[in-house]
């Protein structure tokens, strides 16, 4: 009898396994679980374990893909970067580019921390690997806001100084949002957007 329940739990466990790959790649499935738990607080909960239960799978099967919890953790701070990299790009054409796209890249920015915290402050905590050109998730934000100031500093000496400069004053902005020290108000947020990203009309 025991051995009857042991093959049956055996089998349920692939089948299991099994559908987790079949409705896709399995370390997406699990990026998506990792970012579920963080909206959801569980923050402390982000072990391969507890995600592996998430995504029907036993734990061995993630290790294939994430070797220990640091690899996971920065597989979801760099989708983290990713996502933000896309908010802005939307923002930036929908603003027209120029100088009107380089504030709203900026006023984005603020929102992805207010409207993702748990995500937002994971993503700028870790300490990311070396990565070759074109695997960092935040490489698409972050020629958004080096082009943007190209376009509205046409003269700066330089853009990579400028740049940082415009980045950590948003980057400051959305800190104090994210710590209560001011209320989220989107038109305040643009308002000093505006200031830090423009101060050229």
């Amino acid at each position: 009898m025991a051995s009857k329940d042991n093959s049956v739990n055996i089998k349920g466990e692939r089948a299991k396994a099994s559908g987790a790959y079949h409705h896709g790649d399995l370390r997406a499935a699990v990026i998506a679980a990792g970012l579920k738990r963080l909206e959801a607080g569980d923050g402390g909960e982000l072990g391969l374990r507890a995600l592996a239960r998430d995504v029907g799978v036993s734990a061995t099967a993630l290790y294939r893909h994430f070797p220990d919890k640091e690899a996971l953790l920065d597989a979801l701070a760099d989708e983290g970067l990713r996502r933000l990299g896309a908010l802005q790009a939307q923002a930036w054409l929908k603003a027209g580019g120029g100088i009107a796209g380089f504030k709203a890249t900026g006023t984005a920015y603020v929102r992805f921390a207010h409207d993702e915290p748990a995500l937002f402050r994971l993503s700028f905590t870790r300490q990311m690997p070396d990565r070759k050109e074109g695997g960092d998730g935040g490489e698409v934000a972050y020629n958004l806001l080096r082009a943007g100031v190209g376009e509205a500093l046409p003269g700066v000496k330089d853009p990579d100084t400028a740049a940082l400069h415009a980045w950590s004053l948003v980057h400051g902005l959305a800190m104090l949002v994210l710590d209560r020290r001011i209320e989220w108000d989107e038109g305040k947020v643009a308002e000093v957007v505006g200031l830090t990203f423009g101060g050229v009309g």
